[in-house]
């Protein structure tokens, strides 16, 4: 699918980051947009943003939680209607959060709200748009996995369970469908998506969802959710008051945003090339081309201290990431 103009395309976490930025581009390319969120008015700055570029396409906005099943068939009908077709050419299941990442640490709604956004959320919107991709004469699934989907881990001491497993089987699903396509759809194409570390506000809006943050300031849950996991890291926090975690914490979702080594918009172009180019396997930035490989020659390795210490120095990502 060389050229998205004149298509429609659907976009899960259109409000901010990666998502937002493959809306602005696909509209800005003629391709007309519907994006779901869980936040209104992100969603409000995505279509602005849009607007203020004077991109040659429509664009709607729809309040959805990709991991509630009615709400994703209500966000189909909804596309139906508002953009009057019975066609999709192009599904981004691009929603995601981080989050529960411990099984011991972190509680069990945590962890199953990450899973159940993260791969359910591609499960029931794959699903339920199925439809409108068949009618159309072309189309392409493109689910958003990320190096978490063939290395489980950001390190070490840091437990990433409940993310990492629904990477995964994003991956997992989206190779599968290879082949289920081509035996019962042949015109539908799919690709998955593996993203190094990229600028968004992923741990902020994560915040928001898990804990609904609305504001700075973070409860007493957070903080000893936190304590626990830098604890189990081996940190002596007995003289760290609750104010310094949430400076640390702060501190670490600016770094995340501010000083990745891929910007949102790039990764966002990376993506859409691949698409075109009908690649079914995208990577994102060079430290997941990386990382890739050292992963493939010594797998046995891959959750070793020295394994990661060498590729946070060879890649410039911080130990404690």
């Amino acid at each position: 699918m060389q050229v998205l103009a004149d298509r429609l395309a659907v976009v899960t976490g259109g409000g901010s980051g990666m998502g937002r930025e493959l809306v602005r581009q696909l509209a800005a390319e003629g391709c007309s947009v519907a994006m779901c969120d869980v936040s209104a008015e992100t969603m409000a700055e995505t279509r602005q943003l849009c607007e203020r570029a004077h991109a040659p396409a429509r664009v709607s906005a729809h309040l959805a939680d990709v991991s509630v099943e009615p709400q994703v068939l209500r966000f189909r009908d909804e596309v139906g209607r508002e953009h009057d077709t019975d066609k999709v050419h192009l599904l981004f299941n691009n929603a995601g959060i981080g989050g529960g990442g411990s099984l011991f640490t972190n509680p069990r709604e945590q962890w199953e709200r990450t899973f159940n956004i993260c791969w359910g959320g591609v499960y029931f919107c794959t699903r339920a748009f199925l439809p409108l991709l068949m009618n159309a004469p072309e189309a392409h699934i493109v689910n958003t996995s990320s190096i978490n989907g063939f290395w489980a881990s950001v390190g070490p001491q840091l437990p990433h369970t409940a993310y990492s497993a629904a990477k995964f089987a994003v991956k997992g699903f989206t190779e599968a469908l290879i082949t289920d396509l081509r035996l019962n759809a042949p015109h539908i194409k799919c690709s998955v998506v593996m993203p190094g570390h990229i600028g968004t506000s992923i741990l902020v809006n994560s915040r928001k969802i898990q804990f609904g943050a609305r504001s700075d300031d973070m409860t007493s849950e957070e903080i000893a959710q936190i304590r626990a996991r830098l604890s189990a890291a081996g940190r002596d926090l007995s003289q760290v008051s609750d104010a310094d975690i949430q400076k640390m914490a702060m501190e670490r979702a600016r770094r995340f945003l501010e000083e990745a080594p891929m910007t949102a918009a790039a990764a966002a172009k990376v993506i859409l090339e691949g698409v075109k180019a009908d690649r079914w396997r995208i990577l994102v930035g060079e430290d997941a081309h990386r990382l890739d490989e050292r992963v493939r020659q010594t797998p046995e390795a891959a959750y070793g201290e020295d394994f990661f210490a060498a590729f946070a120095a060879e890649v410039g990502w911080a130990v404690s990431r």
